[in-house]
């Protein structure tokens, strides 16, 4: 795998030109008009409403949502007048649809998504058809189309469209007719050539690229496009296994040149009329370019706890101890000492056995990688031990096709359990394995807690990624790690036939229609947002959290699992913020908030939180002009590079109920978590790297930091409050456009909106 320094032309598809001075002769077009020739470019056109190719105001032509995601993006655009959903909105349920996690709080839920898609005019997809991204592939995508979803692996270049995940808010925006506004991304090439040996599936290219992407940040908030001839010699269920995983690289979105076999899965799917062929231009220029040869690439497996920490199988085992205790390592800084991750007792006679193998989800549970597996492992027995083998296919169409061709027989013969479609296993509510246990999994994530460990209860597991042809290889010799190439198979190859009478005889479609009569059906635990401040004049942030790895996920900053049934409740929700990385943050912010509601209630908010008066005395010595009626309080968190993985709102959300103005960083980790924080009204402030100038329980003072925001600066000077005296120290916020700008002026994207 290559990744060039320079731009990069790729001309008549095949041949790539880095731009350098001694390559500048052999091309005839500036740069400028090559750019306009990727497919990026073009689909983005076709979908910006501003008139600028520089500042994008998009519109969708699709959304898509699970159900720990849509209702509180409707409670939110409902507070807001919304009266229809101005284009189709499919509300699917594949994350708490098992209900022995929350009870009846999840199936209300549903109820509620029924009732809002009769009411609005939306498609409702009931628990465990589908999981959101293969329904989307099989009745939503099309060739240059855009799909906005409130799941991070919102994914379908593969079929040709343009699809991107972000938070709840963006979905909003787009019920209520406005728009999603970027500069226009660079957009990065990955050009494949060769095809990839026997036993290799898509999990193994995906993990290679992104190990090799990820730390560097080459597409960071970029779209990946795919071209080269090596896309035609990967079958398309292989395409979207790879395309699903570009979420992990931290790019914006992707895209993928379609060909014939693109064409015969719309006819497989009954919509040959959505496939369109795109191709980029003669010469075509890139900001990047990755160039692969698929041939070779071998098996591969991430290690714990993040998709980037990659090595192919072999290595693994060659080096078996030392990665180990290297992982093991790695944990005792993640978890701060607190719990041991003991790996290396994995090893018996010098091979690795794991307890667990799992194909699921968006990523593993589509019907190629099962068919593979089962051919892997027909006729062989998992065994009668502690190892164990669950396969989830990704809808009931794919479900239905693998018990016609036998597929599910064979797989159930060997003592592995078939399940329904339910995206639980990526983030910790589904097959939780035992203390200490290893997992190996094909599906999207394997960041820490998201097996189901309870790290503040001493009970810690450990996944890693790999592909459903090794983990049925490794299941094949009963959990002794195993890469797919070491085994003699022969790969049936078996045709994919789908069936859409499931659906129609199960999905309810309003084919856009409306029906005001609906009343929603609420549960006991869907509730309101509580009332949000608009942007004081000065603001005063007690520092409540200090978090120094070098990345926070998602899920450390909210947790997923059994946190799930409380999406739809934003204080009940709330209570989980950062429980498993800082137990005593929820603590600290809310005796802070305590200030803050004082202030809104017109009383001293000295005498809510009495610590606060020597602070609040020194600044009114340095700044004078400090009242309750000028000032807000709240509370901050200091985080290097916040905000990896999930698309999650609540990541900010949480937060922000609690109190929270604003997120310190060296660096946000996604383009989707700072639009998160935004969007529910905080400040994504930056710090230059080095020695910071505050701690863990010190107060920040920001003067004049609403005309700050209205006058569209970017430094801001901020003071800490130590020894007496405010000591001034300098952040940043970064490019605002006008209407984020008035989302934190208002305090969040619901007052922004509210009518």
């Amino acid at each position: 795998m290559k990744l060039y320094e320079n731009g990069v032309y790729l001309v008549n598809g095949n041949e790539l030109i880095e731009d350098t001075k001694e390559n500048a002769a052999r091309i005839q077009m500036s740069k400028e008009e090559a750019a306009k020739n990727t497919i990026a470019y073009g689909i983005l056109k076709d979908h910006n409403t501003s008139g600028s190719m520089e500042k994008l105001q998009i519109k969708f032509d699709k959304l898509t949502s699970h159900d720990i995601t849509f209702v509180g993006i409707i409670q939110t655009a409902r507070a807001s007048g919304l009266e229809k959903f101005p284009i189709p909105y499919v509300l699917t349920n594949c994350h708490n649809s098992l209900c022995a996690v929350g009870g009846t709080i999840n199936e209300d839920d549903h109820m509620y998504g029924l009732t809002c898609a009769k009411k609005y005019g939306g498609v409702y997809v009931p628990p465990h058809q589908a999981v959101i991204h293969q329904y989307a592939r099989e009745m939503l995508a099309a060739g240059g189309r855009m799909i906005l979803g409130s799941d991070s692996h919102t994914r379908y270049g593969a079929l040709g469209t343009m699809a991107m995940g972000e938070g709840g808010p963006e979905l909003v925006k787009q019920l209520l007719s406005q728009t999603y506004d970027i500069n226009m991304p660079g957009i990065v090439g990955v050009y494949l050539k060769g095809e990839p040996v026997k036993g290799v599936g898509p999990q193994d290219i995906a993990l290679a690229i992104i190990g090799e992407v990820f730390a560097n940040g080459y597409v960071k908030n970029k779209v990946m496009e795919f071209v080269g001839p090596g896309v035609s010699n990967l079958s398309v269920d292989c395409r979207i296994g790879v395309d699903v995983m570009t979420t992990e690289t931290t790019c914006l979105s992707s895209i993928w040149r379609t060909d014939e076999a693109v064409r015969e899965f719309y006819e497989i799917h009954g919509r040959s009329e959505d496939y369109k062929e795109l191709n980029p231009g003669d010469t075509a220029y890139y900001d990047g370019m990755i160039e692969i040869d698929l041939s070779e690439i071998r098996p591969m497996i991430a290690m714990p706890f993040h998709p980037s920490n990659t090595y192919t199988i072999d290595e693994l085992n060659a080096n078996l101890m030392d990665i180990l205790d290297d992982c093991e390592k790695r944990a005792q800084v993640s978890f701060d000492g607190a719990v041991s991750l003991d790996l290396k007792s994995k090893v018996k006679d010098g091979r690795l056995y794991v307890d667990q193998g799992i194909i699921a989800g968006c990523a593993g549970g589509g019907f190629e990688n099962i068919c593979a597996a089962a051919d892997i492992l027909n006729g062989a027995s998992i065994g009668q031990d502690g190892f164990a083998l669950s396969v989830y296919p990704a809808s009931m169409p794919i479900y239905m096709e693998l018990v016609k061709n036998g597929a599910a027989a064979a797989l159930m013969q060997t003592g592995a359990v078939m399940k329904t479609a339910f995206c639980g296993p990526c983030f910790g509510a589904g097959d939780t394995p035992a203390n200490n246990a290893f997992s190996i999994r094909h599906s999207t994530r394997n960041f820490p807690n998201r097996e189901g460990s309870k790290i503040q209860n001493g009970q810690i597991a450990s996944v890693a990624l790999m592909d459903a042809r090794s983990i049925a290889a490794t299941a094949a010799n009963k959990g002794f790690l195993t890469a797919a190439t070491d085994m003699d198979v022969d790969f049936t190859q078996k045709k994919y036939f789908f069936d859409q009478k499931i659906y129609e005889n199960r999905i309810f479609d309003s084919k856009g229609v409306a029906d005001p009569s609906v009343e929603i059906q609420f549960g006991p635990n869907i509730k309101d947002w509580p009332k949000m401040s608009p942007l004081p004049k000065h603001m005063i942030l007690k520092v409540v959290s200090e978090i120094h790895d070098p990345v926070t996920t998602t899920d450390e900053l909210i947790p997923s699992g059994e946190t799930s049934s409380y999406r739809s409740n934003p204080l009940g929700l709330a209570e989980f913020t950062l429980s498993r990385k800082d137990p005593d943050y929820v603590g600290r912010a809310k005796e802070i908030q305590k200030a803050q509601k004082a202030i809104e209630a017109d009383t001293c908010p000295c005498e809510a939180v009495p610590e606060l008066k020597p602070a609040m005395d020194v600044i009114k010595a340095q700044f004078g002009d400090i009242s309750r009626k000028t000032v807000g309080i709240g509370s901050t968190i200091f985080a290097v590079k916040p905000g990896d993985g999930s698309a999650r709102e609540q990541a900010a959300s949480c937060q922000k109920v609690l109190g929270g103005w604003a997120n310190i960083a060296n660096e946000y980790a996604t383009k989707r978590y700072r639009s998160n924080l935004i969007n529910w009204g905080m400040l994504p402030l930056v710090i230059e790297e080095g020695e910071l100038p505050f701690t863990n329980g010190d107060y920040i003072f920001l003067p004049d930091i609403r005309e700050k925001v209205e006058k569209a600066e970017t430094e801001i000077k901020a003071y800490v409050v130590k020894d007496g005296e405010c000591r001034e120290f300098g952040l940043t916020m970064g490019e605002l456009t006008d209407d984020e700008r008035s989302i934190i002026l208002k305090g969040c994207l619901i007052n922004y909106n509210r009518k």
